[in-house]
This record gives structure tokens, C-alpha cells and sequence, in this order.
């Protein structure tokens, strides 16, 4: 637990940066797809209402027939990291909600740390003195249970392999919370334009994408774990100021430019996320803004929607991957809909209800599904060894 910004500063003064995370770092019929989109503008793609949620993927019927590189998929920044009363709201938390409340309310891309504690993978923010979300295992687990559940849905995950554990150690945890069974392995071992859409993922039961970073030689019983530096580019992620965020590739520099990137069939991933200092060395979530930073506005400095816009214009493709802190501010995932061009279906408020409609999709940050809260899905559940608060980990 972290329980008040002292704790948090004395703690981590010798860690400098330690509040800031060190970031993130699919065979089956495919589609081809370059990324080009219709409109390589900054205007937002036509919004279409779609039908019934049982023909719906990822939310909408007109995303089945796309391919997987074809859809931004709206991400969680951190996503085990939370800032609620099961960690003392703690300042080093990017998330007001846990994993699958956030799968619940449309975010489709879940990004985490994992560490090596005394031969247990566990999610540690940085530092597992700091924050600790719990097994590796048992938080896949929890979204093996949510994807079981919500059998229309491709999710992916983002794995920051902190102490660059082998692939086949980490393969282990997928084996062992039953969530290998998901798993896609793309037909090709490097960059490509060649995807799936979500609805052969769908049919094919292989609907689980995963990357790591960085992931080593693979593993052979673990095709499915993808090193994402091979697959995926980034902006850069250590953003101060509002003003600041660009679509520059920032990772891998080997892969070049960002335009180098695309050519090469690799896929962008726009980080949207703003630190704050505390001191000259230790930086934290900026909560502070974040009703700007996640904002739909296409025009406002710093704001979601125009950043994604700027991504949009620069590339001549929309962003595959976002990923942003206290993602049911904006709410973030309406940002998506739009360059997605669809309005979504059979999505949960993060505050408790329904939402199916982009513009309510998690707009009601309380407190009704934070992490003292069970996950989306297991209401019904036991709360396990040490109660629900300290058992859940998203």
C-alpha cells in the first residue's frame, strides 16, 4: 500500500524516476491490409449506428470484417496500477479501475509490468515496494474468466518483461491460468500487413494478441508470446507537458522513422499519457489534467482527439494501439470510436450500468466499480486467500 504522497516521496527518492513506469517497453484466414484508411485527413470517419449486440465485435458488427490492423484498439496504461482504496489512493496508481471493469467499458489493449519475486512473476509498478497488483497468473486468469464470458471479443496485452525473464518462464503463467487456450500466432515472424480480421480471431477462437517487451528467443511451446518491438512501434512516452505530445517514433530507433515503420508493415502505437513532478527526480501520473488529456476534442492542446488527429494526418493511418492513464476520463475509449467510425453496442459504464453508446461508455468515474470492487464478471465469485481488495490485481 501506498498511503499518503509522503510515503510515496520518501520511498522513492532513491528509485528516481520509480513512480514512472518503464512502458511497454498474431495460421487462420488473414486479411491484407496496409493501414490506409479511407480518410488520411484529420476528419473523423463517418460514424454509422450499428445492429444487434449478438453480431457485434469488439463492440460493433461493422468492426467483424475488419482486420486487426484495421481498428484502434483503445488501451489501459498500467492497467494493474490503481489509484483507489485498496492501494490508499495511491499517487503512483495510472487507473481508477481494475482490469476487466476497463475490458467492460470498451478498452480492448491492456498494458502491465511484470517482475521476478523470488521466482513468481507479479505485477510491481517499477518497484514491488511500491506497488504490488499480485501473480502474473492470477491476473490472467481474470481476464481469461472475462473472455469467457464475452465470447465476441479480441483483446490484447502488453507485457513489460522487466527482468527479462525467458519466454517459455513467462509462458508458464499463460499455462497456468488457462488463458493459452486463446492465444493467436501470427503467420509471419516479422512485420506485417497481414492480419486476421476480428471475426476470424473470433471464429477461431484464437483471440487472445500478445506482446512482450522484450521477449528473447521465442518459445516454441509459446508461439503465441510476440516480441512487440518486432511488431510495434511507439511514440515517445516520458511527456511533461500537454504540448509536447508528438508521432514521432521513439522505439525501436533501429526501426527508424515513423515513416520507415508503416512501410515496413509495423503497427503504431500512439502513447497518450502526461507524468507530473514531484520533485526534479521522481514524477507521477498527471491526474490533474486528464480531463484535457483525454478529451475528444479534436483542437484543444494535449487532448486525445487532436493528438489522434495529428497521428492520423502524419502516418496517413490511424493509430492501431493507444494507450492512456485513468482511461474512463474523456472517456477515453470515445476517441477510439471515432477514428473507428462506429457507435458501439453492449458496453458497461465503469461506474455500474449500461453503456452503449460512445459518449457514456465510462463517463461516471465513482467509486461503484474500483478495485475494492470484484472484477467484471465474478460477482459471484469467492474472494479467494486475503479477501477481494488485496486478491484482485487489475
Amino acid at each position: 500500500m501506498v498511503p499518503s504522497l509522503f510515503w510515496a516521496a520518501t520511498t522513492l527518492l532513491g528509485l528516481a524516476p520509480v513512480v514512472q513506469s518503464t512502458p511497454q517497453g498474431f495460421g487462420l484466414t488473414t486479411s491484407t491490409n496496409t493501414q490506409q484508411q479511407p480518410a488520411t485527413s484529420t476528419a473523423a470517419t463517418t460514424i454509422v449506428a450499428g445492429a444487434s449486440a449478438a453480431a457485434a465485435c469488439n463492440n460493433s458488427p461493422l468492426l467483424c470484417s475488419r482486420a486487426y490492423n484495421n481498428v484502434t484498439h483503445m488501451g489501459a496504461h498500467d492497467s494493474a496500477f490503481l489509484r483507489d482504496a485498496s492501494t490508499g489512493n495511491s499517487i503512483a496508481g495510472n487507473q481508477f479501475f481494475n482490469a476487466t471493469v476497463a475490458l467492460s467499458a470498451g478498452i480492448r489493449l491492456l498494458q502491465a509490468q511484470v517482475h521476478d519475486v523470488n521466482n513468481t512473476l507479479r505485477l510491481c509498478h517499477t518497484d514491488c515496494s511500491l506497488l504490488d497488483a499480485g501473480p502474473l497468473a492470477d491476473w490472467l486468469a481474470k481476464i481469461k474468466y472475462w473472455m469467457d464470458q464475452n465470447p465476441n471479443e479480441v483483446v490484447t496485452l502488453l507485457l513489460v518483461n522487466s527482468d527479462s525473464k525467458p519466454a517459455s518462464t513467462l509462458g508458464a503463467s499463460f499455462d497456468s491460468s488457462g488463458i493459452s487456450t486463446y492465444g493467436y500466432t501470427p503467420s509471419s515472424t516479422t512485420a506485417t500487413t497481414v492480419w486476421p480480421t476480428l471475426q476470424n480471431l473470433i471464429s477461431s477462437n484464437k483471440r487472445l494478441v500478445t506482446f512482450i517487451a522484450p521477449l528473447g528467443t521465442a518459445s516454441p511451446s509459446h508461439p503465441f508470446l510476440l516480441d512487440e518491438f518486432t511488431y510495434v512501434f511507439e511514440t515517445p512516452y516520458d511527456v511533461r507537458s500537454l504540448s509536447n505530445f508528438t508521432c514521432t517514433l521513439d522505439r525501436p530507433s533501429s526501426a527508424g522513422t515513423a515513416a520507415s515503420g508503416l512501410a515496413a508493415g509495423m503497427l503504431p502505437l500512439m502513447n497518450h499519457f502526461a507524468y507530473t513532478e514531484i520533485t526534479s527526480s521522481i514524477t507521477v501520473p498527471n491526474a490533474g489534467d486528464i480531463d484535457t488529456t483525454n478529451a475528444p476534442s479534436t483542437v484543444t492542446t494535449g487532448a486525445l482527439g487532436a493528438h489522434a488527429n495529428s497521428c492520423n494526418a502524419a502516418w496517413g493511418t490511424k493509430p492501431v494501439f493507444v494507450l492512456v492513464d485513468f482511461y474512463d476520463k474523456g472517456p477515453a475509449v470515445d476517441t477510439a470510436d471515432r477514428l473507428n467510425g462506429i457507435v458501439p453496442t453492449g458496453r458497461k459504464s465503469s461506474a455500474g450500468g449500461s453503456a452503449t453508446s460512445g459518449s457514456g461508455s465510462a463517463r461516471d468515474g465513482g467509486m461503484g466499480a474500483r478495485e475494492n470492487q470484484p472484477y467484471a464478471g465474478e460477482l459471484q465469485r469467492p474472494t479467494g486467500k486475503g479477501g477481494m481488495a488485496r486478491d484482485i490485481s487489475g
